[in-house]
């Protein structure tokens, strides 16, 4: 078993101690005349704070994903959920976090804007995670450690086993994005929280739920941590627009489940067309809505589509991923447009 008090910051622990006693002084009844907030009477339903426990959305989405409610906290997309793990666990100038490379930029991101120090360790040439070497760069400072998995830029998802040994061997907290694994049919490790006190999933409905717009990310932990993400968020801090149209998008399952199936679908077809363009040396495997191509001269590609009206991700300034594009998979139609742009592709040089 982890030990969360000795984990979270101190000056965290004293803010959950005082957020204890203040409880019972938060709860609201729309039943009653509410005066207590300064907000306008007029307007309706608008003028109102929203729901701070969001607890008919936690409902909804506890019986689609198979936990419960008390191990579900919503957040303003996952980059919030991402910067509050760093100020929830660590100390700046103290502590250090210890990630994948390549993987989301998000993370290093956060880590400097809260001064915290950033490890990366290298993945292997087929973007797979080596355990043992992962654990090597840990020490007693270190809090978190940052796994994506099914991963980004690479879109491949990373070994089970590899990451078990991760779990089990690192004392402090592990996070898990699986930001992509709806995208996948393997289990996640979602669905694995009660195994692992020290585990922090990271879930979106910015990916196969196609809700970008409404800011809406999702952690998946053990009800212990899920209370503490709970205590030191910001108020009010999923509005009420969001709530509503998180709540609609889960009565449209089976409209998700549909548009994923295609794009699994455009996924296959879009692989496959990219491995026969003369441009193109390498497509990696992908788990994900996206995937990584090898080409003969990333550069060139990539100008040639921006001039097109075409934008992808040009990654050769990231590590492994010399030459290579990250391409989204669009729609039938966006996809069938990019690869009759690439046959007429002819080298500048």
């Amino acid at each position: 078993m982890i030990n969360l008090q000795n984990l979270i910051r101190t000056n965290i622990r004293e803010l959950i101690s005082c957020a204890e006693t203040k409880a019972e002084e938060n709860v609201r009844d729309s039943q009653h005349i509410m005066l207590d907030a300064n907000e306008n009477p007029y307007n309706k339903p608008f003028n109102r704070y929203p729901s701070d426990d969001q607890i008919e959305l936690k409902e909804e989405l506890a019986k689609l994903k198979g936990v419960r409610t008390n191990e579900i906290f919503l957040s303003n997309g996952s980059t919030e959920a991402i910067d509050m793990c760093y100020r929830i666990f660590c100390q700046p100038k103290v502590d250090n976090v210890v990630a994948i490379e390549p993987t989301c930029e998000l993370y290093k991101h956060f880590a400097r804007l809260n001064d915290i120090e950033y490890r990366s360790v290298l993945l292997d040439e087929e973007f797979q995670l080596n355990a043992t070497e992962l654990l090597k760069a840990c020490d007693k400072h270190t809090k978190l450690v940052w796994l994506c998995s099914p991963n980004t830029p690479s879109g491949n998802l990373l070994n089970v086993e590899e990451v078990e040994k991760v779990l089990k061997g690192f004392d402090g907290i592990v996070i898990i994005d699986e930001a992509y694994a709806d995208f996948t049919r393997l289990q996640t490790f979602r669905e694995r929280i009660s195994e692992f006190p020290n585990i922090i999933v990271l879930n979106t409905f910015s990916k196969a739920w196609a809700s970008a717009a409404i800011r809406l990310g999702v952690v998946y932990a053990q009800e212990a941590i899920i209370s503490i993400f709970n205590k030191v968020s910001s108020p009010y801090h999923i509005s009420q627009l969001t709530q509503e149209q998180g709540l609609d998008a889960l009565k449209h399952r089976y409209d998700i489940e549909d548009w994923i199936k295609i794009l699994l679908l455009e996924r296959k077809r879009m692989i496959l067309a990219f491995e026969s363009l003369a441009c193109c040396e390498k497509v990696y495997p992908s788990n994900a809505n996206f995937f990584l191509a090898k080409m003969k001269d990333a550069q060139s590609v990539y100008d040639y589509l921006c001039k097109k009206g075409i934008h992808v991700r040009e990654c050769s300034n990231v590590s492994l991923c010399g030459n290579c594009l990250r391409i989204t998979i669009g729609s039938k139609a966006e996809n069938a447009e990019i690869l009759g742009i690439l046959r007429y592709y002819k080298p500048t040089k």
